[in-house]
């Protein structure tokens, strides 16, 4: 799987409206087959700064995403509403959906 996560720096007068802004991006994202998920959160440190965590099955998918439509418009109307150019960690990991974190395992609940 093709593991992203970036941080969008929104400018101050848009940083509320960032999710209605980039809707039909994620929306048209999340409906692609290869995507596994894409999903925006909000800094709590940060109020102007978005985290994206997305993943893609493999590289077939995430070159169909980068090669789509609906990520040219955004690659043209997203960057006006940003501070600064995103920063990205992309990789490769062998897997296909979240391990989880046993250091921290949660009985079940009744």
């Amino acid at each position: 799987m093709i593991f992203i996560t970036a941080k969008f720096r929104v400018l101050s007068e848009h940083a509320d409206r960032w999710p209605e802004i980039a809707g039909d991006f994620t929306r048209a994202t999340r409906a692609e087959a290869g995507c596994l998920w894409f999903d925006w959160s909000r800094s709590i440190e940060n109020p102007d700064e978005y985290v994206l965590v997305e993943a893609f099955r493999d590289d077939e998918a995430g070159a169909e995403h980068v090669q789509s439509d609906h990520f040219k418009q955004a690659q043209q109307t997203l960057p006006q509403y940003l501070a600064e150019t995103p920063r990205v960690i992309n990789t490769t990991i062998p897997q296909q959906d979240w391990s989880t974190l046993g250091e921290m395992t949660v009985p079940e609940r009744g």
